[in-house]
């Protein structure tokens, strides 16, 4: 792509949020992080995001929620779901719902930026 993506992550541990955002942006991504479900979701609705990487356990709103957000308001929207709690059924849901990968905490920032990148030229291949 021959924009930036932008990115969206959503987590309510705040150190996660401001690691990843901080390393993603060295990799020139543009990256917009929430603690907050609510909040994630209110600015679903009003921005386009390329790539949303969202934590499955959360206080009120759940990763499960913004999955299914995210795909409704644009369907091309890359979805990653991390979590610390790596059942099949929950995985199983996840991909159900439309997530592009599930990825069990804790994590290596290279595994992710994989990811990422994948998500990236699934993107770029939809567009030719």
């Amino acid at each position: 792509m021959t924009d930036k993506l932008r990115l969206m992550i959503v987590d309510d541990e705040p150190i996660v949020g401001k690691r990843l955002k901080r390393l993603l942006e060295k990799e020139g991504y543009r990256v917009e992080t929430f603690t907050d479900g609510f909040t994630a979701i209110e600015e679903l609705t009003k921005k386009k995001y390329d790539i949303v990487i969202t934590d499955l356990k959360m206080d009120h709103v759940d990763g499960i929620m913004i999955l299914e957000t995210a795909k409704h308001k644009n369907p091309d929207v890359k979805v990653i779901v991390i979590t610390g709690f790596g059942k099949k059924e929950t995985s199983a849901e996840a991909f159900k719902k439309g997530a592009f990968d599930f990825i069990i905490k804790p994590f290596k920032f290279e595994e992710l930026l994989q990811v990422i990148k994948k998500a990236g030229i699934s993107l770029e291949e939809g567009l030719l």
